[in-house]
């Protein structure tokens, strides 16, 4: 069983615990996940099965978009609701206009200070691991892209907002800056993801319905094909001989100029992925291949 699972996270559930349970009902140990989602939010969080995880690195640069509430006056050290509270400040009346006007300043390309509170690593120990032991260390800056910023609702202390951004994107950390744009402290008090590149939450199953179809021996139907994860690449069809040589880690001659570097997915003329593979000088090299031993014969 190879493929990817969109699941469904529910707050309350860290996403390495989301991949156990999802490990559990495929029986099988090889299961990982896409970019960790926070305990406390839900939303989407593809799940690696198989042959799948060696997708895993392309999968972390995809594009995500949320749904997030900001709580304006209250700042936590975690940046979200379940942190201490460490500040309370007055709050400006909240000006439609005003809100507008710093969404527009956060949107493009930012700088953030990743948060103490976070999986990030340094010194090969995990930010939230010294956050625990009341330990803080100087974070250099990552540069992100916010894509969209969009005023969904805005109340007395509160702002939701959706937001569509790059990878490395602190959804919290953008929180508590745009409280500090408006004049004020803040937290995250509300985080959905509704999308992980081509994984969007209508599509998404809950643990509910895939421990039913696990019991029903259907989970196979939830499974997206491992290639979906690869979309960006351009697409190769290539004959059963040189589909025998690629897997078989040899090489394959290429006519078509295309630029060094480039990874390319390759199917057999069947419409079977075959493997992701890079073209260099003329050549086309696999650098993962899929296909079982089975299928290499």
């Amino acid at each position: 069983m190879d493929g990817i699972i969109n699941l469904l996270k529910p707050p309350g559930l860290t996403s390495h615990d989301a991949v156990g349970i999802i490990r559990r009902l495929t029986a099988i140990r090889q299961c990982g996940h896409a970019g960790t989602l926070d305990p406390g939010a839900a939303g989407v969080l593809p799940v690696l099965v198989g042959k799948a995880t060696r997708v895993a690195e392309y999968m972390l640069e995809m594009d995500k978009s949320y749904r997030a509430e900001v709580t304006l006056g209250t700042a936590t050290d975690s940046e979200d609701a379940s942190g201490a509270v460490v500040k309370q400040q007055e709050i400006p009346v909240p000006d439609e206009k005003k809100v507008l006007s710093v969404f527009d300043s956060f949107t493009g390309t930012i700088d953030q200070v990743p948060p103490m509170h976070s999986a990030l690593k340094m010194g090969g120990v995990r930010l939230y691991r010294l956050a625990r032991e009341g330990k803080t260390v100087e974070r250099k800056p990552r540069r992100v892209t916010i894509y969209s910023l969009t005023l969904l609702k805005l109340g007395r202390d509160k702002i939701l907002f959706a937001v569509a951004c790059s990878r490395g994107t602190y959804v919290r950390t953008l929180c508590a800056d745009i409280a500090v744009a408006l004049g004020t402290c803040g937290h995250m008090s509300f985080l959905l993801r509704e999308r992980v590149g081509p994984f969007g939450l209508s599509e998404s199953f809950t643990l509910e319905e895939l421990t039913v179809m696990a019991k029903q021996r259907r989970l196979r139907e939830a499974l997206r094909p491992t290639d979906l994860a690869l979309a960006s690449f351009p697409a190769l069809t290539l004959p059963e001989g040189e589909i025998r040589r690629l897997v078989n880690g040899g090489a394959v001659e290429l006519s078509q100029e295309i630029g060094d570097g480039q990874l390319l997915r390759v199917y057999g003329k069947g419409g079977e992925f075959v493997a992701l593979a890079a073209y260099s000088a003329g050549r086309l090299f696999p650098k993962k291949v899929f296909l079982n031993r089975m299928e290499r014969a």
